[in-house]
């Protein structure tokens, strides 16, 4: 696969975000099967890796330790700080039924000690942080993961969810090196201000969700059902009445694809990654004929009339339903 620089990081041009093979999506799978996932996922090319210590909890960076010891050296593993999971923590303004924000410096540092532990690694390729806390003013969380990367334990600082304005003040205290946030055809809202700011600072942009956490591959519809505890049950994008007004995206989607010879995943990715050669989608899967397929958009180009064609039709397509409840919503764009 062809590689690609975020920042002065350089990866494979399709990541792999692994949240789903430990939460959020139902039961987890085996874990065997997910450290043979992992695995086949380098051998086809991947070299870059999405976790946080949230993702479990804590499971999910162990299950990357493990997959991926054989190839240190040879992949680049990005984890998370920014929330704190203790029970007991409480956050000044803190909105009930919302995870607790915690980037103070001290915790930032154990958080780091931690991730370390549990991936096996001397130091931590990308270090986010996962959502802006309003309680710890930017530039003292850069300062903390500045001091991480002059003590060798952090390489690269990014930032998740972040405003333009954010992302400037940190970038003055310690370059960051890629930004993450949900884009897709339907989640287009970056394109507006972080998009120009990102490219005016050499800042990567990393899109979570770039499938539209499984909308956009085109296999769901009104009458899809998701088990107990799979996150898409609470968002208002995912009710039976949104995915109906939605359906005429993935119409889209398949039209380009059957003159490509290309599924409607494959065209939503291959869409992503000719927006910007340094944008770098980390779409998740826990089975290895949809890795594969994802992988394949890497290989697809999309004509210059093909992608107009996408522009045209997707602005005459309002996407109905917010991408998160109010309480979630409101963690973002700080």
């Amino acid at each position: 696969m062809e590689a690609r620089k975020i920042g002065n990081l350089e990866v494979s041009a399709l990541g792999l975000g692994c949240m789903g093979m430990s939460m959020s999506y139902g039961p987890s799978p085996d874990r065997a099967v997910m450290v043979a996932l992992l695995r086949s996922a380098v051998e086809k090319g991947v070299t870059f890796f999405d976790t946080a210590e949230v993702y479990g909890p804590y499971h999910n960076e162990t299950l990357l330790g493990e997959a991926l010891a054989p190839f240190k050296g040879r992949v680049v593993i990005a984890t998370k700080f920014g929330f704190n999971l203790d029970p007991a923590y409480v956050p000044a303004g803190a909105v009930a039924g919302t995870p607790s924000l915690d980037s103070r410096p001290e915790h930032i540092r154990q958080v780091a000690e931690a991730s370390l532990q549990r991936l096996g690694v001397e130091a931590i390729d990308l270090f986010y942080q996962h959502r802006v806390d309003p309680n710890v003013p930017i530039e003292e969380v850069a300062g903390a993961v500045k001091d991480l990367i002059r003590a060798g334990k952090v390489k690269h600082f990014g930032l998740s969810e972040a405003s333009p304005a954010t992302i400037r003040r940190a970038h003055a205290v310690q370059p960051v090196t890629a930004v993450q946030n949900e884009y897709s055809l339907w989640t287009r809202t970056v394109e507006t201000e972080l998009l120009p700011t990102l490219e005016e600072l050499g800042i990567g942009l990393v899109p979570y969700s770039p499938l539209g956490r499984g909308f956009l591959t085109g296999r769901m519809d009104a009458s899809t059902t998701f088990a107990q505890g799979d996150f898409r049950n609470l968002l208002p994008r995912f009710t039976p009445e949104a995915r109906t007004a939605n359906q005429a995206l993935i119409e889209l989607l398949a039209k380009v694809g059957a003159g490509a010879g290309a599924t409607p995943a494959q065209v939503a990715l291959a869409w992503l990654l000719a927006q910007k050669p340094w944008i770098v989608p980390i779409p998740g899967t826990r089975k290895l004929e949809r890795l594969e397929e994802n992988l394949g958009a890497a290989r697809l180009r999309l004509t210059a009339e093909d992608l107009a064609g996408i522009d045209r039709a997707a602005a005459a397509i309002p996407v109905q339903g917010a991408r998160y409840p109010d309480n979630l919503e409101g963690l973002t764009g700080r």
